[in-house]
């Protein structure tokens, strides 16, 4: 009896004309056997016909009892499926086959639904039919084709995408720093992971840098030559190299400079779970020519991260670039990176985790944000104190390679490694801050504290606090802050590898300069002081004039401490010197440059520092060793915006733009203090706060708007 096709299933012509294009191997006979045959077969299929293009569909569009179908180019999944009884894809086993008599021939339809989600995540070949795209918009552009009607042409690094005009697809230019500081990274860190491997990595430019002694063996010596290693280039597919997972892809730029910048990938997935960004993407990975590494990909990041975990196929990195918070992702993400893999993380909501929103930073990083100088340092902190604490939960660690904040975010990169022993020491490594609201004095709290015990080590909790009931320098109450990563930020070591690379292949980013400026300020940086102190608030809490870096530095020297900057703030002072230490430095400044005390009031902070003598005799007298190197070569250490509103964007919308109500409000407080005319009739569009309480005294004197009713006044 023959099957019925219903009129929404594909028929059998057009599941042979669209499955070539997809790179799978597929052989069908009549029953299961144990021979793993690997090719497509054109052989018997269908008792009811002759096969249709090799792959065994009868003329009724029905699968034979029995298909086995290969990945070559799988990036996620078993490499070998079967067809399940249900007309699903199921793993098929190496060893022994399912019995005949539990599988079914399933309909056309089941098997192109079921064909297309097992080969998602592959990269497409050619189309078959027409030129037309797996997406169904149409053909796509080819190299140097012309964008299509509202569309641009965006240039970065070696990537040139297509990007809508309207707000359709997030993009945002500021992050090409970002971007770049991740490939250069991952390249080092390709380097670090391939090379026991035998491979090494060849960045342009050190091609003719000596890789070893070239001089002809000596007469007599027989002994073989050594073999030479295997080299990859920023563009090559490498058989065992990295896999990358992109999970919040957008347009697909960042996925595409790594296949064409980064050397030592075998695979870039490139995730997003949006079908309009997927859709660009197809488009622009078939721009750019990337299509052998780059594979676009739809669902939804965490499932394709846990689902890859559950495969036991993890990848080697995975990159986070999340618009706000990446906490919803970061469970997920530290389960499928592989063991010793690099986990790149964003985070753009800085207003919570720089203390604006402090119960906020606690629901989504286990972690109490506090509003201080040092915030921006403490928001790294936060964040490897949340990643540190899901790894935690299966026996996981990391090990941050490089923390930066810049511009409005910070982005951390570190490796995730298991071991139960190690994970016992994450306690000791997490601290509370206590952050006095008057002088802006800080201490650290460890979690728990760690001894040797003989041969191994032995861990409890710590004793505290470091601080009594309230400060003891200006007798003000303490904030609790915490508990964040009290560790190193960085392995200078690593960064190190990372700025000999930019020196070695000079010219592969555009904001090379800066990678260079803020790469040197972190290995200059003390690596055992967490958090910082900033010139301008050591002296405008005793109200004085602020001293110069180079001499409060000195006087830190010349007192015996150590002292260095930081990247997150460019008159920040990181020193290993006691909070005491400090308040007698500040308060020799001000016997220097005499401070009006008669104007404080006898409870204020400056009134209660100042009363007291200090005991250490600070000298003001530059030194030599005062000057960080980084600011005697002139590096670019904090640049300017290169142009106005240099930050955060709008969130992408569906069918591109933003809301009329928020251009409109854009518009309307867009210099609204700045561009005023003198009779003050620029703000009448400008509703009045008093106005709308009842209490604007000012009638139609007000510069405000008062249209509208106001307020009925309350009833006795």
């Amino acid at each position: 009896m023959r099957t019925r096709r219903r009129p929404d299933q594909p028929s059998a012509e057009q599941l042979r004309d669209t499955l070539p294009a997809l790179p799978l191997e597929i052989t069908a006979g009549r029953r299961a056997t144990r021979k793993a045959t690997g090719v497509p077969a054109p052989h018997a299929g269908s008792a009811r016909g002759p096969p249709l293009g090799g792959y065994g569909w009868d003329q009724a569009g029905v699968l034979p009892p029995f298909l086995r179908i290969r990945f070559p180019g799988r990036v996620s999944g078993p490499a070998e499926v079967l067809w399940h009884s249900r007309g699903t894809v199921g793993r098929a086993s190496r060893d022994r086959m399912p019995p005949a008599a539990r599988w079914r021939r399933p309909s056309a339809a089941a098997a192109f639904s079921a064909l297309r989600r097992a080969s998602s995540g592959l990269p497409r070949g050619p189309a078959a039919m027409d030129g037309a795209s797996p997406n169904g918009s149409g053909p796509p552009p080819g190299p140097g084709s012309p964008p299509g009607t509202g569309e641009t042409l965006i240039s970065e690094g070696r990537a040139t995408i297509l990007f809508p005009s309207a707000n359709e697809v997030f993009y945002n230019p500021v992050q090409g720093f970002n971007r770049d500081l991740t490939c250069a990274v991952m390249t080092e860190f390709a380097r670090l992971q391939l090379q026991p491997k035998g491979i090494q990595v060849v960045l342009p430019g050190e091609e003719k840098m000596d890789t070893g002694n070239t001089q002809p063996p000596e007469d007599g010596d027989t002994a073989p030559a050594p073999e030479a290693p295997q080299t990859v280039k920023p563009g090559e597919a490498c058989e065992g190299g990295l896999r990358v997972l992109e999970a919040l892809a957008a347009s697909g730029l960042r996925s595409i400079r790594f296949a064409k910048e980064v050397p030592g990938l075998r695979a870039v997935v490139a995730n997003d779970f949006s079908a309009r960004a997927v859709e660009l993407m197809n488009r622009n990975v078939a721009f750019n020519g990337v299509g052998a590494l780059v594979a676009p990909r739809m669902a939804d990041a965490r499932m394709l991260m846990y689902q890859c975990k559950a495969d036991r196929e993890p990848f080697d990195v995975i990159d986070l670039d999340p618009y706000g918070s990446p906490a919803p992702f970061l469970d997920a993400a530290v389960q499928a990176v592989s063991e010793g893999g690099l986990l790149c993380v964003t985070c753009t909501d800085m207003g919570v985790m720089a203390g604006n929103s402090a119960e906020t930073c606690y629901s989504k990083y286990g972690a109490v944000s506090l509003k201080g100088k040092f915030c921006h340092e403490m928001a790294l902190r936060i964040i490897l104190h949340s990643l540190d604490s899901r790894a935690n939960c299966y026996q996981r660690f990391i090990v941050p390679l490089l923390s930066v904040s810049a511009d409005f975010y910070i982005r951390v990169f570190v490796r995730v490694f298991t071991g139960q022993a190690k994970v016992k020491a994450s306690a000791s490594k997490q601290a509370l801050v206590y952050h006095c609201v008057g002088c802006g004095t800080h201490h650290l709290q460890r979690l728990g504290k760690v001894t040797s015990h003989g041969t191994g080590f032995k861990y409890g909790a710590a004793t505290g606090p470091p601080v009594g009931p309230t400060c003891e320098y200006c007798q003000q109450r303490h904030q609790l802050g915490g508990p964040m990563w009290a560790e190193p930020l960085h392995d200078v070591a690593f960064v190190e590898n990372v700025l000999a690379a930019l020196e070695s292949s000079p010219g592969r980013f555009q904001t090379e300069e800066r990678m260079r400026g803020m790469l040197s300020v972190i290995t200059e940086e003390l690596r055992d002081v967490p958090l910082y102190y900033t010139l301008d608030s050591l002296s405008s809490t005793i109200h004085c004039n602020t001293p110069s870096l180079l001499q409060f530095r000195s006087a830190l020297l010349h007192a015996g401490y150590r002292v260095s900057l930081s990247h997150a703030c460019k008159n920040a002072v990181k020193t290993d010197a006691p909070p005491g230490v400090l308040w007698d430095i500040m308060r020799c400044w001000a016997k220097i440059h005499p401070v009006k005390r008669e104007r404080f009031a006898e409870t204020s902070p400056a009134s209660r520092i100042l009363s007291v003598e200090p005991t250490l005799q600070a000298s003001f007298t530059l030194r030599d060793d005062a000057n960080p190197s980084s600011r005697k070569r002139g590096l670019k250490r904090f640049p300017e915006n290169p142009e106005a509103f240099w930050g955060p964007k709008a969130r992408a919308k569906a069918g591109g733009g933003i809301s009329s109500s928020l251009q409109e409000m854009r518009k309307r407080h867009q210099n609204k203090r700045t561009k005023r005319t003198e009779d003050g009739t620029s703000l009448k569009s400008f509703p009045c706060k008093r106005f709308r309480e009842g209490n604007c005294s000012l009638g139609a004197r007000c510069c405000y708007s008062h249209e509208g009713e106001p307020p009925a006044a309350p009833q006795p």
